[in-house]
Order: structure tokens, then C-alpha cells, then sequence
């Protein structure tokens, strides 16, 4: 059992900001796909919106390791009381397949892209979309807690405790 009732404005703030530098590298993703082409034809492959991707992956990684320190050292505050048995499992696995994403994706890129692996760019890829199902997961289950359970959970990730 945690001894938090929220999360940190330090929590708070790693998480928004890994979502919006997550939206900007999707809005960039079409950059690196044709700077890979270019590399694998043996033509320029480096232009600003890959520049823009492969550093803000790399800043991703960063905060992903500075989130996990911080939560290792401060904690987390538990599910909220009488949640469903199974409920809570699917809330546990998404978290942590959020986790291994954000960590796995600059990982996975900086091999493609640096190590010119090709498999990794495919695997890179599917791990996106892997994100973007546990995502949805995420903030459906957000939206349900706020919207039909009303306990207020979304305020934990918005206020500072």
C-alpha cells in the first residue's frame, strides 16, 4: 500500500510533458519514414523534421528514466477503493505497458535509426501503435473513473498533493 494520496507537480509535470513530446514525434514520424527511405536508396536522409524526431525521442527517454527515479523515491498513490478485481488488473498491466513503451520506443528508434537496423524501424513502429491502444485504454478508464465512479481520480494527475 502507498503512503501518497497523488502524485508530485514533479510527477505531473513529466507525464504532460512526455504526452505532448509523444504527439510531436507522431506529427514528425512521417520526416523519419522518408528520411529512411532516402538512407536505404543512399540519398540525404537528415532534415530538421528528423533532427526534431530522433531528439525528442531521445528527451522522451530521458524523462521516461527521471519519471521511473522519481516514482521509485516518492511513490505512487494506489488505485482508488473498491474497484473490480480484474478492473484493477487491466489498470496495473496498461500502466506498466505504458511504461515499457516509453521507454522501448527511443530505445528501439535510436537502433533503427543510428544502428540503420532495419527490423528495428518496424519493430519501433508496432511498438507505437501498441502505445496508442494501451493509450486509449488509459484514458478511457481516466474518463470512466471521472464521469461514471465520479472519485475523482483524474484530479490526481491535474493537482499536485
Amino acid at each position: 500500500m502507498s503512503s501518497v494520496s497523488g502524485y508530485s507537480r514533479g510527477q505531473i509535470i513529466l507525464h504532460w510533458a512526455i504526452v505532448v513530446l509523444l504527439i510531436v514525434n507522431y506529427v514528425t514520424s512521417e520526416a523519419m519514414e522518408e528520411a529512411w527511405r532516402a538512407f536505404l536508396k543512399g540519398g540525404e536522409a537528415f532534415t530538421l523534421g528528423t533532427a526534431v524526431h530522433v531528439w525528442i525521442g531521445v528527451l522522451v527517454l530521458v524523462l521516461a528514466v527521471v519519471r521511473l527515479l522519481l516514482r521509485k523515491t516518492r511513490g505512487a498513490p494506489d488505485l482508488p477503493p473498491g474497484g473490480h478485481p480484474v478492473a484493477d488488473l487491466v489498470a496495473k498491466l496498461t500502466h506498466l505497458g505504458l511504461y515499457a513503451c516509453i521507454f522501448l520506443l527511443p530505445i528501439v528508434g535510436m537502433v533503427g535509426w543510428f544502428g540503420a537496423v532495419r527490423d528495428a524501424g518496424m519493430i519501433h513502429g508496432l511498438l507505437f501503435n501498441i502505445l496508442m491502444v494501451l493509450t486509449v485504454l488509459h484514458v478511457a478508464g481516466a474518463l470512466y473513473h471521472q464521469y461514471v465512479l465520479k472519485d475523482g481520480l483524474i484530479r490526481r494527475m491535474m493537482r499536485a498533493e
